[in-house]
């Protein structure tokens, strides 16, 4: 059950709901989890500064079960992600940050109970 969260200074408009499947199934694959699964947040119009600047950018952050918790994992992911947010959002690498975060089963809830028991 991956939570994906994009903070951005970039227009909402720029968030179409067409993007956002765009990017579920992009998740989706490059963590190797089922789309049915994916939690998408898109946080937009945002003051933000990335390196010094307040030009346009992004940091996606990527939590999940299982697949976030080593650096292996991780830069494969990133390698994955980075193609897909640069082509479609038009920015540069250098305007994109990725953030990873490990999470354990009992932390997570659902349907009244948390992920261990499911």
């Amino acid at each position: 059950m991956p939570f994906v969260d994009i903070e951005t200074n970039l227009a909402a408009s720029k968030f179409s709901e067409g993007f956002l499947k765009k990017l579920c199934s992009a998740t989706a694959a490059a963590l190797g989890k089922p789309e049915e699964r994916m939690n998408l947040v898109v946080k937009a119009g945002l003051q933000m500064l990335i390196a010094g600047s307040c030009s346009s950018c992004v940091v996606l952050s990527v939590s999940a079960i299982g697949v976030t918790d080593t650096a292996e994992k991780n830069r494969e992911h990133s390698a994955k992600l980075f193609p897909f947010l640069t082509e479609e959002l038009g920015l540069a690498e250098d305007r994109i940050v990725i953030r990873f975060y490990a999470l354990e089963p009992h932390q997570v809830g659902k349907k009244g109970t948390v992920m261990s028991f499911l």
